[in-house]
């Protein structure tokens, strides 16, 4: 079983409509809903990869209530989500169908009681048991502790359950310091946790700080990773346009499941980058477009990189 985390589970809704503009009423041509949030995304896409996992995190309200009803309608996905006094976010995409960019809005979440908290960190020990590797993902709701990864990743470590952090900002600088197995920053989380806007060399100093692992999400550039084992960037053999919301939790999908595979670093690499694409190609975060990733995924250049200066 794989675990991935979301304390700031969410309802995905999306809208697409034909141009977006500022101060103008739209008529909405589609919407579609999903239970999101970066971990609740990773595990569809896991599910449809074949994979077994839970979700766990907080829910609560009218939203988190309609999260988990369509969570139990998800093959392969066991919700162990723990509920909360406050209510479930909801975060709004809008599709300019025009342009193909997407405009996110993104409300702040629940405020969780230290009671809730404890609760959950109870929980996330006994779910370890059984996990074959743990994603924390995404950003914390009010009341969570600003170094709550780094009390989950110690705790992962002390069970011996290999754990990916993808987040940003003070949660993943702290994050970083408990000495991850992967990180997953994009390439502007990447550059605010060290300073270094020059990818690999930034890439580098966050092994220094702790990651055991880093691969970077550098958009259309695809995929910069630095290990242990060596250095790679992957790159999608052209650029695909569409909603871009979730490519990088299919990135984490596709790591997470190359992990437990034991598959090497460029084919992780390689799918994790063919993942990303197709989702960019599909209507909605956590559904990937699967005619495009077959296509894609023996496309997908995996070179190895030289050390930076």
């Amino acid at each position: 079983m794989i675990l991935t985390v979301t304390l700031n589970t969410a309802l995905d809704i999306t809208y697409r409509v034909r141009a977006l503009r500022p101060h103008a009423s739209h008529r909405v041509s589609e919407v579609t809903e999903r239970p999101g949030g970066k971990g609740l995304n990773v595990a569809r896409v896991l599910a449809a990869l074949g994979h077994e996992v839970t979700v766990t995190g907080f829910a609560g309200g009218a939203t988190g209530r309609e999260v988990r009803r369509r969570l139990a309608a998800a093959p392969g996905i066991v919700d162990a989500l723990l509920p909360v006094s406050g209510a479930t976010r909801r975060t709004i995409a809008v599709v300019d169908e025009h342009t193909g960019d997407t405009t996110q809005l993104n409300e702040p979440g629940p405020a969780v009681t230290p009671a809730e908290w404890h609760a959950f960190q109870e929980a996330y020990g006994e779910l370890l048991a059984g996990a074959r590797a743990v994603a924390l993902c995404g950003s914390l709701p009010p009341g969570v502790p600003v170094g709550a990864y780094a009390g989950l990743i110690r705790t992962a470590r002390a069970a011996g359950v290999p754990v990916l952090l993808d987040t940003g900002g003070e949660p993943l600088r702290r994050g970083v310091a408990a000495r991850p197995d992967l990180i997953k920053p994009n390439a502007e989380e990447l550059a605010e946790l060290t300073g270094s806007h020059e990818p690999l060399r930034a890439a580098q100093d966050a092994r220094r700080r702790g990651a055991r692992s880093v691969v970077a999400s550098l958009g259309p550039g695809g995929l910069l990773a630095t290990t242990p084992e060596g250095r790679w960037r992957a790159t999608p053999p052209a650029r695909v346009r569409g909603n871009p919301t979730g490519a990088g939790d299919s990135v984490v999908a596709g790591l997470l499941s190359g992990l437990v595979e034991r598959l090497s670093w460029p084919d992780r690499l390689a799918r994790a980058t063919a993942l990303s694409a197709a989702t960019v190609l599909a209507p909605a975060a956590g559904e990937f477009d699967r005619a495009a990733y077959g296509e894609l995924l023996g496309r997908v250049a995996v070179t190895a990189e030289a050390s930076a200066a």
